[in-house]
């Protein structure tokens, strides 16, 4: 996956939520989507969890 910022991929990932829950998807085109959502997913939960730690770092070198 290329660099994104959260933004960007939450924003990606809303679309596809929004594609998931069309009704009228065929499904070979729906498996892609929800495999593209799965990947999205991920990617937030790392830049959730590198945002988490570089400010506990930042609160641990303020305790300094």
């Amino acid at each position: 996956m290329s660099k994104k910022t959260f933004d960007e991929a939450w924003q990606e990932l809303e679309k596809l939520v929004a594609a998931i829950e069309d009704e009228t998807l065929p499904l070979d085109e729906l498996a892609e989507k929800v495999k593209a959502a799965k990947q999205l997913i991920r990617y937030c939960e790392e830049k959730l969890r590198s945002i988490e730690n570089d400010l506990k770092s930042v609160e641990d070198n303020d305790g300094d």
